[in-house]
């Protein structure tokens, strides 16, 4: 399949599918002509990427999670694992977002919102 079939049979740019190929995410083997020849399967494989990106994976990650994934006996785990650890990773940097959402309300409350605010003070010990 040549990049402009790839391209009307994905939904993406010739463009686009020659960074995917740059980025080591497809691949094609060159004609005598020098044409692209892609593979049939390579229009599932895109439409994945594609997914994946719309959940919040960058090409990075994907290139790097991809071939575990496809080489697994079994890629439903694998896929599940990868999945699992993405939902974590959005986790974690929500509580983040929240700490800091906290610490700019509080700064937006007080007189001078650019000076932190000394530290609480620990209820001391009497001294003996």
């Amino acid at each position: 399949m040549l990049i402009g079939e790839l391209a009307t049979a994905s939904g993406l740019s010739r463009e686009a599918l020659r960074f995917y190929e740059q980025q080591g995410l497809i691949r094609a083997r060159r004609l005598d002509n020098g044409y692209r020849d892609y593979p049939a399967e390579v229009v599932t494989l895109v439409q994945y990427i594609r997914t994946a990106q719309q959940l919040g994976f960058t090409l990075a990650e994907i290139g790097d999670r991809l071939p575990a994934i496809w080489d697994a006996a079994e890629p439903g785990p694998a896929l599940a694992q990868v999945l699992a650890a993405k939902l974590q990773e959005i986790d974690d940097r929500i509580a983040a977002l929240q700490a800091l959402r906290q610490t700019l309300a509080e700064r937006v409350a007080t007189d001078c919102p650019l000076q932190a605010r000394p530290p609480r003070a620990r209820a001391s010990s009497p001294a003996f």
